[in-house]
């Protein structure tokens, strides 16, 4: 995009900001009534609020899937759980390690896009923590599918989460959570309203001895401690029955050791000759990873009429310092890198919806998002022969680069009601991406049917032409060069931009109720995509580096069902996903020329494609949910992710194999006693894979994998909290 360009799509969002402003200061014609409400009680004017921001970015013929907190109370850990964990919950979801994001929803490599209260939440650097806390949520929703046009970039899921106003619940509350691996875990929260103003406040510190996912099978890893602290506050403040202001603030800083493989084989020494037994054992490797997060976002809504609007500004800071073990990863990997990488966004982001007539309602809006990436590293090699010998002492290669991101997108659509229980949701977005080493745009028609066929039962099918840029984050060609002739040198200096991606999304599903309480739901979709991205760990940092398929292809059925009588509540997710790509055209200096050559004829699993995977989950509560006894019993399967192979002729296949299917049990029960008006005590305890399985979520082979990683053995915990 020119700088004229740019300035043009800035200027038109400054445009909406001061429209938006304008109206606020246009005197409105008075309303007794709407004034008494204002004054009397703010919670009604809030609630009123709240459901007109819903109305401006509903999902619309997409999958959908609700959360609150009563669900995540019957999951492992509850609220105390990463919030990953929450999401494996979900449909479609497949577990990973938290160095490869976590979770993969419908045979994607991450590509989630995370919002707050319906404000989208800029990316930052992937790595281990998660600032998000599902303690400051009060429900959240996951849209998959076919996205009506709302949503761009970042398109595999949205998962949109509506914290703690503070309007409702107000009061305090204060818990200790701690149990296996050293785990730590004091929260606080408080929340309230005085007259038009009101809050939310949470803070947690966790402190434990499996930060990242054990190297080993064992019980217990290898110098694997991680403390993080996190907070989030909530600000709102009603201008008029009509508007109000809202604030939100996080920050979250977490360090990480990364855990050690006992027994490892070492190379060369530090001063370039051949390593002595003995000399360094690998069970003491000194690696750490510091991540740092924080975001602010305000937002202007305005409720007037058929006219509903939200206006944004927000930014972010992001920033992960890898540090080795500088002596002992000379010995082991030939290669000592100190890498620090840091992501600072700002932006604008505008919806508006407006009700044109019984039959049809217009939603646009826009959003622009500038980035900048930085990255200064430190790596330290030795100088090689031919052969990859040592040929003298190790030295350092300084590498310090600066990068620009920005992306900027568009959208119109019709909510057209055809006939009673029939609705077309029509319309497009126009995205740009404009960075330091890619230039793009699109046009991306987006196309729902939702039809409610009777009281039990809903259709709905769609088509979305997707536009998902690369990470800010990218390693050019000069980089890879400068490491020629030193045992950090790559099979090739080999190293293309990386591209968006574009793809064709379709998606077609039916929710039927079979009874009082009783709900089913199957789904299928497909998607075939041109330049498929995919991320990957290569090399000695835990940080993600982002490549191309020229051709990918994705698709999958999904059945849900869940039951709820009274007390007792269950739920059971089945997924059947597959997930391919073929021929890498970006940053090829990061694979092996054999697995490159095969690639570039052969279609392969994507390396986070996981056949089927499922979760399941029954509660029974007696008793209030305050003043009673709460129990649990949670599943989770999986056939495995992939892994390569050796085929019968000695040749690898990449991903063409699959580490061993899995699953997990886990248990638990929580009491709380009330003791005044609002004043209630809660106990709980959780045990963690029950049947203490061990499982490996990877084996250190396969595209991208760098490392074995295993699921967490059985763990035993408990809380006790006060809530005022």
């Amino acid at each position: 995009m020119s700088s004229s360009s740019r300035l043009l799509s800035l200027s038109f969002l400054l445009a909406l900001a001061a429209t938006a402003a304008s109206a606020q200061t246009v005197p409105a014609t008075p309303d007794p009534a709407a004034s008494a409400t204002l004054t009397l009680d703010p919670l009604i004017v809030n609630g009123k609020l709240d459901q007109a921001r819903e109305s401006i970015v509903p999902e619309l013929g997409a999958s959908s899937f609700h959360i609150d907190m009563q669900q995540i109370q019957v999951m492992p850990q509850g609220a105390d759980a990463p919030f990953s964990q929450v999401l494996l919950r979900v449909p479609g979801v497949a577990q990973d390690s938290s160095g490869n994001a976590g979770l993969h929803v419908r045979g994607e490599h991450a590509n989630l896009q995370y919002r707050i209260n319906d404000v989208l939440l800029p990316e930052g650097i992937s790595g281990f923590g998660l600032e998000l806390d599902p303690r400051f949520v009060n429900s959240l929703q996951f849209v998959t599918g076919s996205l009506p046009a709302q949503y761009g970039f970042r398109t595999a899921g949205v998962v949109d989460i509506h914290t703690n106003s503070g309007t409702v619940g107000q009061g305090g509350s204060a818990s200790l959570y701690g149990g296996s691996f050293g785990t730590i875990r004091p929260n606080f929260s408080s929340s309230g309203s005085e007259g038009k103003l009101s809050y939310f406040v949470n803070g947690s510190y966790d402190r434990n001895d499996l930060g990242i996912e054990n190297p080993t099978p064992g019980a217990s890893a290898i110098h694997d401690t991680t403390k993080q602290l996190k907070l989030f506050s909530f600000l709102s403040y009603l201008l008029d029955d009509q508007s109000r202001l809202t604030f939100m603030l996080s920050a979250s800083d977490s360090k990480f050791q990364v855990p050690n493989t006992p027994g490892l084989a070492a190379g060369t020494s530090p001063d370039g000759t051949q390593w002595v037994p003995g000399i360094f054992d690998s069970a003491r490797l000194d690696e750490n990873q510091h991540e740092q997060n924080y975001f602010g976002i305000v937002t202007y809504q305005k409720s007037t009429g058929s006219l509903n609007y939200q206006l944004s500004a927000l930014g972010r800071d992001s920033r992960v310092h890898f540090t080795p073990d500088p002596v002992g990863d000379l010995y082991f990997n030939g290669v000592s890198t100190d890498v620090a990488r840091k992501l600072q966004s700002a932006g604008l982001q505008f919806d508006a919806s407006y009700a044109l007539n019984d039959s049809h309602t217009l939603r646009a809006g826009a959003m622009l998002l500038e980035e900048s990436a930085t990255s200064n590293a430190t790596a330290t090699v030795f100088p090689v022969d031919g052969n990859g010998d040592a040929t003298g002492p190790a030295f350092p290669i300084v590498q310090n680069q600066r990068l620009h991101a920005l992306f900027a997108g568009v959208y119109l659509q019709d909510e057209w009601t055809l006939a009673p229980g029939l609705t077309l949701n029509g319309g497009a977005r126009f995205d740009v991406f404009n960075s330091s080493f890619d230039k793009e745009n699109q046009l991306s028609p987006r196309l729902n049917l939702l039809y409610k066929a009777s009281d039990s039962t809903t259709l709905h099918a769609g088509y979305a032409r997707y536009f998902t840029p690369p990470p800010a984050e990218y390693v050019p060609a000069s980089t890879v060069i400068a490491f020629d002739n030193t045992s950090n040198a790559a099979a090739s200096d080999q190293a293309d931009p990386v591209k968006a991606e574009r793809a064709d999304y379709f998606d077609v599903g039916i929710s039927q109720k079979l009874g009082k309480g009783f709900q089913v739901g199957l789904d299928g979709y497909y998607k075939q995509a041109k330049n498929q991205l995919d991320d990957g760990l290569f090399g000695q940092t835990l940080i993600l580096s982002a490549f191309n398929y020229e051709k990918g292809e994705v698709y999958g059925l999904e059945f849900t069902g869940s039951y709820t009588n009274g007390g007792f509540s269950t739920y059971l997710n089945l997924a059947h996903s597959v997930a391919k790509g073929k021929n890498w055209i970006s940053s090829q200096f990061l694979f092996n020329p054999d697995d490159l050559a095969y690639v570039q004829n052969h279609w392969i699993h994507l390396d986070h494609d996981q056949t089927l995977s499922g979760s399941f989950g029954a509660s029974y509560q007696w008793g209030e949910h305050h003043n009673g006894t709460l129990v649990y019993v949670d599943s989770t399967y999986g056939s495995g992710l992939r892994t390569s192979i050796t085929a019968p002729d000695g040749s690898v296949i990449p991903n063409g194999g699959t580490v061993p299917s899995y699953y997990q049990i886990s248990a638990g029960v929580e009491r709380s006693f009330k003791v005044g008006k609002s004043e209630y005590w809660k106990v709980r305890l959780d045990v963690v894979n029950l049947t203490d399985k061990s499982y490996a979520l990877r084996n250190g082979s396969g595209v991208g994998v760098n490392a074995p990683q295993y699921g967490m053995r059985r763990g035993i915990f408990g809380s006790v909290g006060y809530t005022f």
